[in-house]
């Protein structure tokens, strides 16, 4: 019973709610933002590499006569890329992501609590409150 009336009592302060929800949003979405834009420019990369082993045929290579890379065909070749940008796109996404959870964000903390502590020193705090 008493857990349930801490909860009713968490659940119904609306303001806590709001700031505990954009906080967590806010903390979700950067944390979203950079590791899907990391494994996406590292997926970009992967396509790279196989373009770096294999070649498709065309004119430009005399339907592989005269190529240097290993031939294969367009459906492979596509797939291939797919592949590859998927499975190291998706890796190095898991990494950056762990990395700015475990490393980055405690140092972001300190941060954040000191530049709390020069706003107060300067008295910033209260000419940002009376901007609202």
């Amino acid at each position: 019973m008493i857990v349930l009336k801490k909860l009713f009592i968490y659940h119904s302060n609306p303001t806590l709610m709001k700031t505990q929800k954009r906080k967590t949003v806010l903390n979700y979405l950067s944390e979203q933002f950079i590791g899907r834009f990391t494994g996406f420019v590292i997926g970009l990369w992967a396509t790279r590499i196989v373009a770096h082993f294999f070649t498709t045929r065309s004119i430009h290579n005399l339907w592989g006569l005269t190529a240097r890379k290993t031939v294969v065909s367009k459906q492979a070749y596509g797939n291939l890329q797919w592949i590859a940008a998927v499975v190291i796109g998706y890796m190095v996404f898991e990494v950056v992501f762990r990395i700015i959870k475990n490393k980055i964000a405690p140092e972001l903390a300190k941060v954040r609590y000191r530049l709390f502590r020069l706003i107060i020193e300067k008295g910033w705090a209260t000419k940002l409150r009376s901007l609202r």
